[in-house]
């Protein structure tokens, strides 16, 4: 599956004050657009940013896929889904660019969500007495069953195109679009950090949040080592670089894979490889390594972390690896879901030394970095 972030930023948010847009306006120094970047990097395939033609020059370093706004929300929403038609993305997360602090579970549990039904959307239960009235209290509703809407909304990618494209003009969210067209859409639990900026009072509240989360940095290293044996090349990184032979493992035996691997999940203290997929159950026999990344990068999600950054070091004698180190940092950030940017690939030889050096195997160690913010 792919999945693509809708993140829409058109409107001129005049009730917050100041003299730009509040997407645009600080937070805790950087634009509050930036925070709402930041929070789905590493978690979607890939972010689009619907923005005001106006806005095009503050966003230029953004470096993301943007697609103006229109009139009203729900024809920007529909303008992002359409750029996105026929790049394969099965599904969408629309999210309010004013909703700056969304946690990482949110998403995480909107996206499992979308495994059983057509939507998903996080929510609060309205806990507060509700009244009817101007000056005065005229009345009171009822509030069980009511539920406090947030964003982001997920939605399987051609449901909810082709709900926009049918709908007939103004929508209060994509909830709203999808219900009118008859999908269902599951609740998921929401979070009382991930507020709508909309008044100027919020940013104090929003700076407040930021300030209480601080910042988590966890550290992880792995090491692994495979012997050579018969076979036409090497699994390393994702690329199979050819070789004279192959190297010998219950798995498809990808060291440097292998080794990142075992990096994320001590970064995570969750123990290695063998502890998640133990060699000695018979379905890991020859499996390829990146169901084993994978399944550590959808920890790291799970936990509310994000990537900052891994470096893979394979020791060897042969194969060369530097032909083919670009191929190899593109096949893990495609794996892990990060830029490449994030991940380094080196190697070197031990001098002809040791167990690598009589070219019996090849070693790899590998270090990550992890953030929460």
């Amino acid at each position: 599956m792919t999945t693509a972030a809708i993140i829409v930023a058109a409107g001129r948010g005049t009730r917050a004050g100041g003299d730009v847009p509040k997407q645009w306006q600080l937070l805790a120094g950087r634009p509050v657009l930036a925070h709402t970047i930041d929070a789905f990097r590493g978690h979607v395939d890939r972010i689009v940013l619907v923005i005001h033609p106006d806005d095009r020059p503050r966003a230029a370093g953004f470096d993301l896929h943007m697609v103006s706004g229109g009139a009203t929300r729900a024809e920007s929403v529909r303008n992002a889904l359409t750029a996105l038609e026929g790049t394969g993305v099965t599904r969408v997360l629309i999210h309010d660019g004013a909703r700056p602090l969304v946690p990482v579970p949110v998403i995480a549990e909107v996206l499992k969500a979308l495994d059983q039904s057509v939507g998903a959307a996080p929510a609060l239960p309205v806990t507060d007495a509700l009244w009817r009235g101007g000056a005065q209290v005229e009345g009171t509703a009822n509030r069980d069953g009511l539920w406090r809407a947030q964003t982001p909304q997920g939605f399987r990618f051609d449901a909810i195109l082709a709900a926009h494209r049918a709908h007939p003009g103004h929508a209060a969210d994509d909830v709203e679009v999808a219900r009118w067209a008859g999908h269902s859409v599951a609740i998921v639990p929401g979070d009382e950090d991930n507020l709508k900026l909309t008044f100027a009072a919020d940013f104090a509240r929003a700076e407040a949040i930021l300030k209480g989360r601080g910042m988590d940095i966890r550290l992880g290293n792995g090491f692994d080592v495979h012997a050579f044996t018969e076979g036409d090349g090497c699994w390393l990184c994702g690329v199979k670089v050819p070789h004279g032979r192959a190297l010998l493992g219950h798995s498809d035996a990808d060291v440097g894979m292998h080794a990142l691997t075992d990096a994320i999940y001590g970064a995570l203290a969750e123990g290695d490889i063998g502890v998640h997929f133990p060699p000695s159950d018979p379905q890991w026999k020859g499996a390829a390594s990146h169901i084993f990344l994978r399944h550590a990068m959808d920890r790291v999600a799970a936990r509310g972390y994000r990537l900052a950054n891994c470096d893979v070091t394979l020791i060897c004698e042969r194969p060369k690896v530097g032909p083919h180190q670009a191929a190899m940092r593109a096949a893990l950030a495609g794996i892990m879901g990060v830029d490449a940017s994030r991940i380094s690939v080196k190697a070197t030889t031990s001098e002809r030394l040791g167990f690598t050096g009589r070219e019996e195997g090849i070693a790899a160690l590998a270090t990550c970095a992890l953030v929460r913010a």
